[in-house]
């Protein structure tokens, strides 16, 4: 993606509403020029059916490296599903694994996301909003759960590792999430907004660690949540002492910063003000994924094109690009896999 390309393109990754492009669709992204697309299962039906709809999400802004992100993770978070695409297991498994066999759960976890990798490059996918660096605590809400690798924040950030090393290596982006951390929250960011009341020093000594850890990673993603002890008034995504000391200071993130969707309902006001509201705090790119057209319309209205210092962060990301990508022998990944968990896993 060079930087000419994108002058023009606006700080905004929209999703679409089904599994082909209405001409409403195709001129609105023409005129509008999001940054990309989201992609979910209501989009996904056969591989060449997602194949074809790919190719026309990029021929509506007539750039054919324009990201393409998807959600998939393995377990509940996966949007490409049997019987055409891998079924993963949830990081949770991996986490519980490593705990009595470290180099085992490693090496399946990297086979596992070389086969996830597999479809997604078959599919023309470049981005997969993966890992989840959460932590796994006991007040940890189910939204997240098995989502997360486990509670040890250096396990975490162990295993988050491979996942990112597996993505770029195959040349996928890979998207680490939720920044600065979900584990606290006690409530679903989806339905209602999470306060969590743990002290900072606690924060830099936990959930702070594993994003640290991989904060050298190209893109990244906040989380709607308050941190009472940083931020009372306002959810990460839209609180510029979160974005700007803690994500981009103490954990050093220089990467491209994704917001969480816009839609969740942990976030108040008009979506126009809940984008207005993040990108003023400090994110890159606003994420809105439903696809309704009037939302889209009036998302666009107040995102602005990218900045230089986002197009840098662009330009960096891109270098994943520029080797050539793991060859991929799924079928030989795939009985090692079995072998390693003793189970067809297929």
């Amino acid at each position: 993606m060079s930087a000419a390309d994108l002058l023009n393109c606006r700080s905004v990754i929209f999703g679409c509403e089904g599994t082909k492009l209405s001409a409403a669709e195709k001129k609105f992204f023409k005129a509008e020029q999001p940054f990309g697309f989201i992609l979910f299962a209501r989009n996904v039906e056969t591989p060449k059916q997602l194949k074809k709809l790919v190719k026309a999400l990029r021929t509506a802004v007539g750039r054919s490296d324009a990201p393409v992100l998807i959600d998939q993770e393995g377990g509940r978070v996966q949007r490409l599903r049997s019987p055409h695409w891998f079924e993963a297991k949830p990081f949770g498994y991996f986490g519980d694994l490593y705990q009595s066999e470290p180099e085992r759960a490693i090496e399946a976890l990297r086979l596992t996301t070389r086969l996830i990798a597999a479809d997604l490059q078959d599919a023309g996918i470049t981005v997969d909003c993966t890992p989840c660096l959460d932590l796994s605590l006991p007040e940890t809400v189910d939204a997240i759960g098995d989502r997360a690798f486990d509670g040890d924040p250096q396990a975490v950030a162990r295993l988050g590792a491979v996942v990112a090393e597996e993505m770029l290596t195959s040349g996928i982006i890979p998207v680490i999430k939720h920044m600065p951390g979900h584990g606290r929250a006690t409530v679903d960011s989806h339905l209602t907004l999470p306060h969590v009341d743990a002290e900072r020093e606690t924060l830099e000594e936990t959930d702070f660690v594993p994003f640290k850890a991989l904060s050298m990673l190209p893109w990244g993603m906040t989380s709607h949540i308050v941190f009472d002890a940083i931020d009372a008034d306002h959810p990460a995504t839209q609180s510029p002492a979160i974005i700007k000391d803690v994500i981009r200071g103490q954990i050093g993130f220089n990467g491209l910063l994704l917001t969480d969707d816009l839609n969740m309902e942990a976030l108040s006001g008009s979506l126009p003000e809940r984008a207005t509201a993040a990108l003023e705090a400090g994110v890159d790119i606003v994420l809105h994924c439903s696809g309704v057209m009037e939302e889209m319309k009036e998302v666009v209205a107040v995102c602005p094109p990218l900045t230089e210092e986002t197009l840098a962060r662009i330009a960096r990301g891109s270098r994943v690009f520029e080797h050539a990508p793991n060859k991929m022998d799924t079928a030989k990944d795939l009985a090692r896999l079995n072998e390693l968990l003793g189970t067809d896993v297929a």
